[in-house]
């Protein structure tokens, strides 16, 4: 069938008026006696719809509905525009609109196909034909005999009762006698001949003689000209083009499956006009032959319309048309049609018009007034009209085709054929109303009830059509319509057709709520209805729906979504996969991360079905990757069902491509961030006794002040290395790299040394995983031993091992919802730039598979319980973000990150590698407990090594010994009570009195500018040669404070071969010691009132010590022992015990107390003068009969490191006065300063395991002023109250830089000598005098200006009382000047006159520095009374 166009045409009205058509269609087709089939009428629609497609390649449209921006790439971006938008005129320019700019051409053809493939009903005309064209050859011997042949024919098709298709329109039709000559093989004179005589008898204008094929075949060939039928032919008829053998070539082979157009809408308006060929073949629409004849319509002919179509078009590859006309042929045949419809076609419907309206004007009114009168004497007054639901659908016609009921309804269809919509309108109202009257005195109404809805329907299509909107659209009129058709007729056609006009219709309107209600009331779920295919009809109208939603002035984005998914689930049950996979792609834009997650999981599978089922298996893997990176609210079953579909298309995917490059896998989660790189070997485990260093493990958790305490110690034994400077290029050593740590730098490795990757993998799933062969993914650029590239960058170099070797993980089994981490090494063997890129495994699962809503498993997939055998191979990339940077302000104002480098090392050359072990290390120690142990250094490496340290922040815990130290068994299977220290058996004689001995601090490693944190491992030869090993003694002490003591040892050593990269290397440690209590030793050191020592100088001191066990017989110790109490400092020593009791060995049960008190006298002048600041001298005193060398190693070891670390506690004093000042100040304070330090050195017995041991301790007590009390621990002190606020500015004073009054009492010591009792005679002699000496001693090295006033100074009775009647006599006040250190007497004389009980302590002394303006005076009072006893005789 062609469609021939023309844009503007004119006829005369009934009423003689000039009446214009513009773009009026003709079609032309062959004559089918056989209706269309219902199987082929819904192959048809199925073809049309999977035939048209969104094009390849189309640029998306972006549109912003709400809060939504939906990308629609298929051109349907707004409702569909109405399909007579062509004629913007009639439309009121409704094309202008930007409401109406896309178009579904998918929903247009369906609908232009379905229109035109409507069969022709009893009730309407726009279907009959009006006019046939018949043909003949002018080649034929007698072509007038066959145009009579073609005629009689014609004639007895359409009066025979034999045919009842196809339906004409009038009984006299219209007949054209056309005259086809083949100019390349006719004779033109004869054709002329021919012609004349077709006009003489059928006239001219019902004749016409075409001239065709100016060309031959073969100039057709060497020169291509457009077919010119092209663009009047539909697609769908193109494929399944028939050639007519018999038939004239340019009509025949124009058949087209559409025979029976229908224009319903007024704009593309196709008036029928059927040429007869010699041969009548079956209609097109019919099914081939091998279709079955029982016209089944639930079979699956609509699923396989797509493979089908498919399948013609290869079998039919490009059809062309006219190849033999040349361009003057276009010409004749475009002027041939003009002819045809200004003289032959137009005219006569213009008469059937006229003869139609003069007959209804002369018969209608006749009859109509008879029947009018026979209701009235009948009925007696005039019959309601009453509703469309109230009529009966019977069989049969009751008016006669000449009745004027029908004849108003003929020229109604004629009219709105032209384009006369105002009188067509008048005409279809009219018969509405006449047949609803008619109804009641009908006894059979045929169809009685379609006719009528028929009438209300185009009534309605032609009042909107009236130009100038004379009449609102009746949009009842169409809802009355289509729920009569589609409840009581039964007659989903006719509903249909009656949905796309007024939907339309509402559209153009802007009424897209009542138009999407209107389209959804007709998606039904029957299956089909007389051939038509309810789930195509359904998901195209659900469709534009959806798109009805999108278009309201606020789009309702979600119920668009949701329709779209509805139409996406009818297409795909009417077999149109790509429509449905479309619709579910343009629903998923709006529910894609809004948190619906099921409806997401849905959508996504339902795609990835749809995709793979349409061999898009990328799409089906995006998909179903989609489902399973999203967290997943599915349950197990769901979740493994998702899985295995994955899977299965998956390795599909992977299968086409075996050598392609591994793609992403989904899962399981890889927390990158999380990522740790360990460099090195994996800690050894304890053998027995012997337990190797802590080190750095992937174990041990992240602490950033633990990290910051390795950095301060591996600084200060650079610094220390380096002379005190830290390299500009340092940078501190790190073993384990993660989220926290400095990753700005390539991390070095050394070759030969494992490299370990923590990978943090998280499961989703509800579902185990099952990962195997996982191995991890690099590269590596291999370098030569200067440094230079040696070979170009190789990656996945997994079939070179002897560059790097992969460890593989066989099995790595993750379970539901579970996090795990996965340890991957690789060992590198070369030097070279290494990049880790990500990890590479299988992915399986090893649940049993299941169906998800409904649906079963994709065929192959593998449904068993334990499904093994199902997985792909895959990788995924360790892709970390480094911090951001926040340092300039360019940083500050915008978001960039640094690197991260922490999986690109770079492998160095090889270098030393230290193992330590520690043997006899004890976990619990008492309270200053002293244990001896040992350590073993291993070279483990191909390298030797030297400047072997360790470094400490408590050097007080541990030893190796001084340089002194006596050589001890190196086996550590010594006797377990063998004594830690270096001992000497004594006399009993020498029990009183002191031993001493001295040390120099250097040699134990405490000297001016040495840091005691860095020790020297005393190695032999100071080299570890590789694989040897060496055994060192460590003596350990315990913590003075109670408690779990975490101490970290740092272990540096350098290769003998200096390498630019790597200068030294560490080794970390950290020791956890739990300490329990055992003695508390309290001490205080007082000036002695003897001034008199063996030499007659002064400066005598007592010291104090209290011993206090505060053991809580927890470690089970019975007593402790006081074995020794020595003491160490370079200006005073311990001479003896004062109160030596008579047991030799002081032992101390639980809580009980011990005090001791010795005497201390100032180092000898001569032996000071030649020792070094740095000498000190040891004295012991000796409880037994063993005396511990305290001068020895370890016993000084642990005295120097606790002295080191307690003199680090003290802090310099600041002073604000002037310099004259600060040095009087420190003259005065040194006077009751003093630097003696004891060690108390003690024993337990312990049984443990039925086995006594004997443990040894010593505790220091430093003593820095005389009077102030000083302990072994330190003591807890108690939190300051809560003063209350002040709400005022304090003033600025300045701090004066005066010292104390106790700094100032020391400063000149005094003492009084007398008789402590008199008996005098009062009788006799009644003053009593007493002769008493003043001793006045300078205690600092500088002259003193010394006041003493004799006066007393009474401030209250009370003092009268104590000083009773005593007076002073001779000089009452003494001025005098005392040298460094020197001692002056005073000879006084007290008088009393009673007796009693005096204190003689009432001289007050008052003192300054000769050399100072600034004078410093108190009272220099005697530490205790001086009291003297007067009797009587």
């Amino acid at each position: 069938m062609a469609k021939v166009l023309f844009f503007m045409v004119h006829m005369r009205d009934p009423n003689n008026q000039l009446h214009v058509i513009k773009n009026l269609k003709i079609a032309v087709s062959n004559i089918i006696t056989q209706p269309p089939q219902p199987g082929a009428i819904r192959k048809l629609l199925n073809d049309v719809v999977s035939g048209s497609q969104p094009a390849d390649g189309l640029v998306a449209n972006v549109i912003t509905a709400g809060d939504y921006d939906l990308n629609i790439s298929d051109r349907s971006i707004k409702a569909s525009v109405p399909w007579y938008s062509n004629w913007k005129d009639t439309l009121m320019e409704m094309k202008e609109s930007s409401l109406n700019t896309a178009t579904t051409p998918w929903f247009e053809s369906y609908r232009e196909t379905f229109l035109q493939s409507m069969p022709a009903s009893d009730h309407e005309f726009l279907n009959y034909y009006l006019a046939c064209m018949l043909v003949a050859s002018s080649s034929e011997a007698e072509p007038m005999e066959q145009f009579g042949k073609l005629s009689q024919e014609q004639h007895r098709i359409q009066h025979n009762n034999d045919y009842s298709y196809p339906k004409w329109f009038i009984p006299n039709t219209l007949k054209y006698y056309v005259l086809l000559h083949d100019v390349s093989a006719g004779d033109e004179q004869r054709a002329e001949s021919i012609y004349e005589e077709m006009k003489q008898k059928y006239g001219t204008q019902g004749c016409y003689l075409l001239k065709i094929n100016s060309r031959t075949s073969n100039q057709a060939s060497d020169e291509q000209i457009p077919d010119p039928w092209s663009q009047y032919l539909q697609k769908n008829s193109i494929q399944n083009q028939e050639s007519y053998e018999d038939g004239p070539c340019t009509i025949s082979s124009n058949k087209n499956s559409d025979s029976n157009l229908l224009s319903l809408d007024g704009l593309d308006n196709e008036v029928k006009v059927d040429g007869l060929p010699n041969n009548f073949r079956a209609h097109p629409l019919q099914l081939d032959s091998s279709s079955d004849p029982s016209n089944n319509i639930d079979g699956p002919d609509h699923v396989k319309s797509a493979s089908s179509l498919h399948e013609t078009k290869k079998a039919n590859p490009g059809i062309i048309h006219g190849a033999c006309l040349t361009l003057t042929d276009h010409d004749r045949i475009r002027q041939f049609v003009q002819e045809f419809t200004f003289r032959g076609l137009l005219p006569h419907i213009e008469k059937t018009i006229r003869q139609l309206n003069d007959q209804l004007i002369s018969r209608k009114g006749l009859s109509r007034s008879l029947f009018s009168a026979t209701k009235k004497w009948f009925s007696g007054s005039k019959v309601p009209e009453k509703s469309i639901n109230e009529l009966k659908n019977t069989s049969g016609l009751l008016y006669p085709p000449e009745a004027p009921e029908l004849q108003i309804r003929k020229m109604a269809d004629l009219c709105f054929l032209v384009q006369h919509y105002d009188l067509a309108y008048s005409c279809y109202h009219t018969a509405k109303k006449d047949f609803l009257n008619d109804q009641a005195m009908l006894y059979a109404a045929g169809a009685l009830c379609e006719e009528c809805l028929f009438f209300q329907e185009m009534a309605a299509v032609s009042a909107f059509l009236q130009q100038g909107a004379a009449r609102p659209y009746p949009a009842h009129y169409m809802d009355t319509a289509i729920q009569t058709y589609r409840d009581i007729c039964k007659n989903m056609i006719l509903a249909e057709r009656c949905v796309l006009l007024s939907a339309e219709i509402l559209k153009s309107q802007s009424k897209y709520s009542e138009a999407a209600a209107l389209l959804i009331r007709l998606t039904s779920e029957q299956n089909t209805w007389k051939g038509m295919d309810s789930d195509l009809r359904s998901a195209l109208l659900l469709e534009q729906a959806a798109h009805c939603f999108i278009n309201m002035k606020s789009p309702m984005v979600r119920k668009y979504a949701f329709h779209m998914i509805l139409a996406g689930h009818r297409f795909s049950k009417a077999g149109q996969k790509k429509h449905a996979l479309r619709c579910y792609c343009q629903a998923m834009q709006v529910y894609k991360g809004k948190g619906w997650s099921l409806a997401e999981d849905h959508i996504n599978f339902t795609i990835g079905r749809q995709s793979y089922t349409l061999r898009q298996l990328d799409n089906a893997v995006s998909a179903f990757r989609h489902i399973l990176i999203n967290e997943s609210k599915q349950s197990a079953a769901q979740q493994g069902s998702f899985l295995r579909e994955y899977l299965y298309v998956y390795k599909n995917v992977s299968q086409l491509s075996p050598d392609g490059p591994l793609p992403q896998l989904p899962l399981p989660y890889i927390n990158s961030s999380a990522t740790r790189v360990f460099f090195g070997h994996d800690r050894r485990p304890a053998d027995g006794e012997k337990q190797a260093a802590t080190h750095v493990s992937l174990d041990q958790e992240y602490d950033n002040e633990s990290s910051q305490q390795w950095r301060e110690l591996e600084e200060q034994v650079v610094a220390l290395v380096n002379k005190g400077v830290i390299p500009p290029n340092f940078h501190p050593t790190q073993y384990c790299l993660n989220s926290f740590s400095d990753n700005s730098r390539f991390p070095l490795a050394v070759v030969e040394e494992p490299i370990t990757v923590e990978v943090a993998f998280r499961n989703p799933l509800k579902v185990p995983l099952l990962l195997t062969n996982l191995s991890l993914l690099w590269k590596f650029q291999p370098k030569d031993c200067s440094g230079k590239n040696d070979e170009e960058v190789k990656e996945l170099v997994t079939s070179e091992p002897e560059m790097i070797g992969t460890e593989v993980i066989s099995e790595f089994l993750i379970n539901s919802e579970e996090s795990k981490v996965a340890r991957l090494k690789l060992f590198p063997h070369h030097i070279g730039e290494l990049h880790i890129l990500g990890v590479v495994y299988n992915l399986g699962t090893i649940q049993g598979s299941t169906t998800v809503d409904g649906i079963g498993a994709l065929p192959g997939c593998h449904t068993g319980k334990q499904s093994l055998s199902m997985s792909v191979r895959g990788r995924q990339d360790l892709e970390i973000q480094g911090p951001r940077l926040n340092s300039t302000k360019e940083e500050k104002t915008s978001i960039t990150y640094g690197p991260d480098r922490r999986l690109d090392p770079i492998i160095v050359e090889e270098m030393p590698l230290l193992e330590v072990f520690f043997i006899h290390f004890p976990t619990g120690l008492l309270c200053g407990e002293i244990r001896k142990a040992y350590v073993e250094f291993v070279n483990v490496s191909k390298c030797p090594l030297t400047g072997l340290k360790v470094v400490c922040k408590r050097p007080e815990f541990f030893t190796f010994g001084g340089n002194t130290a006596a050589l001890t068994p190196l086996s550590p299977s010594a006797s377990e009570n063998c004594s830690a220290y270096k001992t000497v058996v004594t006399e009993s004689t020498s029990v009183c009195t002191a031993l001493t001995s001295s040390a120099s601090s250097v040699d134990f490693g405490i000297g001016i500018g040495s840091q005691p944190e860095v020790i020297p491992v005393p190695l032999p030869d100071t080299v570890l040669l590789p694989g040897a090993s060496v055994q060192l003694p460590l003596w350990l002490r315990g913590p003075d404070e109670e408690g779990v003591h975490e101490i970290n040892f740092l272990f540096y050593y350098e290769s003998v071969k200096k390498l630019p990269k790597i200068r030294h290397r560490i080794l970390r440690h950290t020791a956890v010691i739990c300490t329990s209590r055992s003695l508390n030793v309290r001490a205080t050191v007082c000036r002695s009132n003897s001034l008199e020592d063996e030499e007659g100088r002064g400066g005598n001191m007592l010291v104090f010590v209290d011993v206090e066990n505060i053991n809580t017989s927890e470690a089970g110790v019975k007593e402790f022992h006081i074995v020794q109490v020595s003491s160490s400092s370079k200006h005073w020593k311990l001479q003896k015990s004062v109160n030596l009791s008579e047991n030799k060995d002081a032992k101390l049960g639980s809580r009980e107390k011990g005090k001791f008190c010795f005497k201390a006298i100032r180092c000898k002048e001569k032996e000071v003068a030649t020792q070094s600041s740095e000498k000190y001298t040891f004295a012991d005193i000796i409880f037994g009969n063993e005396q511990i060398i305290s001068s020895a190693s370890p016993c000084a070891d642990f005295f120097y490191r606790s002295l080191s670390s307690e003199l680090k506690k003290v802090q310099p004093s600041a002073h604000t006065e002037k310099q004259s000042v600060e040095d009087a100040v420190r003259l005065i304070q040194k006077c009751s300063e003093v630097d003696l330090n004891v060690v108390i050195l003690w024993k337990a017995y312990v049984v443990e395991d039925s086995k006594q041991l004997i443990l040894e301790g010593q505790h220091h007590v430093i003593l820095h002023t005389v009077g102030k009390e000083a302990y072994s621990s330190p003591q807890k002190q108690e939190p300051p109250e809560m003063e209350p606020l002040k709400f005022f500015r304090p003033e600025n004073t300045a701090v004066s830089s005066r010292p104390s009054v106790e700094q100032l009492s020391s400063l000149i010591k005094t003492s009084l000598h007398y008789p402590e009792s008199l008996n005098h005679p009062f009788h006799q002699k009644s003053l009593c005098l007493v002769p008493v000496t003043l001793l006045l001693s300078n205690c600092s090295k500088a002259d003193v200006d010394v006041i003493v006033d004799l006066r007393h100074k009474t401030t209250s009775p009370e003092s009268l009382e104590i000083h009773g009647s005593f007076t002073w006599l001779g000089q009452t006040q003494y001025k005098l000047q005392l040298k460094s250190e020197e001692i002056h007497s005073l000879q006084l004389k007290a008088c009393f006159v009673h007796t009693g009980v005096y204190n003689l302590g009432t001289p007050r002394v008052f003192a300054k520095l000769s050399d100072q303006v600034t004078v410093f005076e108190t009272s220099q009072q005697n530490s205790m009374p001086a009291l003297i006893i007067i009797n009587n005789v």
